[in-house]
């Protein structure tokens, strides 16, 4: 992309360009600390935090990886994502334990709480300390990336409920918890949350139902590129159908080719007019 996005650091509600603006954030939690603080700096933000774990076998994740960028507006907690190669047979395993889900409300995916609390004590404590001029705070991410971001808002208000994100963002996240913590969530995080799923985007498909479920509010990107507030099963089967014949030699590959955040960024950059 050559496209550089423009933060609103006063934005507060729901729009195109601040999801775009987000993505772009969420995709910089892919590079390393030297190209997330030049590219941070850009954008307005004067002071930045890594957040990073390392993990050993037998966790299928070799770390977790994260950074708080600020402004005096703004707050922005930038969540990476892993390839889908990498988490779609753990993802895709119903026998994996639970994890206890914040405040005593359900649970979340395993692999999902143990990789979120590697690092949250770092990602709290960093945005308690950089928040010292009332900033609005945001989640965001991609993939693996996105459901951290999910649980992060979630572990935050539902830990403190005098705590509550301004909002959370993110593009192609795997279903992270279970129907008590979604719908308690949805409660708290109402016009807040923002999950986008790209046309046949695989990661968002796992775990499986029903013992995990995904939180609102969906906004679907069509076989267009276009961006829909909300997607009736049968328009939504028929449009994922036109998605499948995109690469008539390798339909079977368009699941993962929709995952790249690459993919969310150019469709985004499409709706900003």
């Amino acid at each position: 992309m050559t496209v550089t996005a423009g933060f609103d650091h006063g934005a507060r509600a729901y729009s195109v360009p601040h999801a775009y603006a987000l993505a772009q954030a969420s995709d910089l939690a892919y590079k390393d600390q030297s190209t997330i603080e030049d590219q941070t700096r850009n954008w307005g933000f004067d002071r930045v935090r890594h957040h990073e774990s390392r993990f050993t076998p037998p966790f299928p994740l070799e770390d977790t990886q994260a950074y708080t960028a600020a402004s005096d507006r703004m707050i922005v907690t930038a969540f990476r994502g892993t390839e889908p190669a990498q988490i779609k047979d753990w993802l895709s395993d119903s026998t994996t334990p639970p994890w206890p889900g914040y405040g005593g409300t359900g649970y979340v995916h395993y692999g999902f709480g143990e990789a979120l609390d590697s690092i949250w004590p770092d990602v709290k404590n960093a945005v308690a300390e950089l928040r010292d001029n009332g900033q609005t705070v945001w989640f965001t991410g991609h993939s693996l990336g996105g459901a951290l971001a999910m649980l992060a808002g979630a572990r935050m208000h539902m830990e403190d409920p005098r705590l509550l994100a301004d909002g959370v963002y993110t593009y192609g996240q795997p279903r992270a918890c279970d129907l008590t913590l979604a719908e308690a969530y949805n409660q708290g995080f109402g016009q807040r949350t923002y999950r986008f799923v790209n046309n046949n985007d695989i990661v968002p498909q796992v775990p499986p139902e029903p013992a995990y479920t995904h939180v609102k509010e969906l906004r679907y990107i069509d076989s267009k590129g276009r961006i829909h507030d909300s997607m009736p099963l049968l328009t939504g089967l028929a449009d994922r159908a036109k998605g499948l014949t995109a690469d008539a030699f390798a339909p079977a590959s368009d699941g993962v080719r929709d995952h790249s955040i690459k993919r969310y960024l150019e469709a985004l950059e499409k709706n900003l007019g």
